[in-house]
């Protein structure tokens, strides 16, 4: 099966639009699932660091939740949003996670940083940026997960509240009071520094 999401072996289907890779999926086409891997790895990526705050895990439950999914593509209705059912499988990944982690602790250890950036011009942004998401993972799962899927997803309250199994009212008042709770952090702590140039 085809997780690497190389663009070479998927450029052929890169024009192709999502329920015709799919189809193409379904009837075996290995290449044609490289390139939703290609499209959706970053999304993925990203809710699965929201939840879990480990790039380590992250990066496990990014595959795992492509494995899941390509095994059970069958199970997916091409009337339905392939990007929701996708998320909605990752996030139940790190739900689980989450869950073995309460009861089975373990010290943490420092993720490495990403390199090869212009460090003159990055070092300030990398740092506020660092800042920021050590404020947002101070917050509550409650209030930070609605937040990922909101502004790193940029899924509708809708399709989160599909995702969360919540009343779309709740996302809605999770997602506000989550903002309210950052930024509230985020000016007492003095994450945000108004720069002038």
């Amino acid at each position: 099966m085809y997780i690497q999401g190389e663009e070479d072996e998927a450029s052929v289907y890169r024009g192709w639009d999502e329920v015709s890779l799919l189809r193409a999926s379904l009837n075996g086409e290995v290449e044609a699932w490289g390139e939703i891997v290609v499209r959706y790895k970053q999304a993925v990526f990203g809710l699965c660091l929201g939840f879990l705050r480990s790039r380590a895990d992250a990066e496990d439950l990014t595959h795992d939740a492509f494995i899941r999914a390509y095994e059970n593509l069958r199970r997916y209705h091409l009337e339905k949003k392939f990007s929701t059912w996708l998320f909605t499988i990752a996030s139940n990944l790190c739900r689980n996670r989450l869950r073995y982690r309460r009861y089975h602790p373990v010290v943490a250890s420092p993720d490495p940083t990403d390199g090869g950036i212009d460090p003159a011009a990055a070092v300030a942004r990398e740092d506020r940026r660092a800042r920021i998401k050590e404020a947002l993972d101070q917050l509550p799962s409650g209030y930070r997960a609605p937040l990922v899927l909101r502004y790193y997803n940029e899924l509708s309250y809708r399709e989160i509240a599909e995702l969360l199994s919540l009343p779309e009212g709740t996302i809605k008042t999770r997602i506000h009071r989550g903002k309210v709770i950052l930024k509230e952090k985020i000016e007492r702590d003095g994450v945000i520094h108004h720069e002038r140039g």
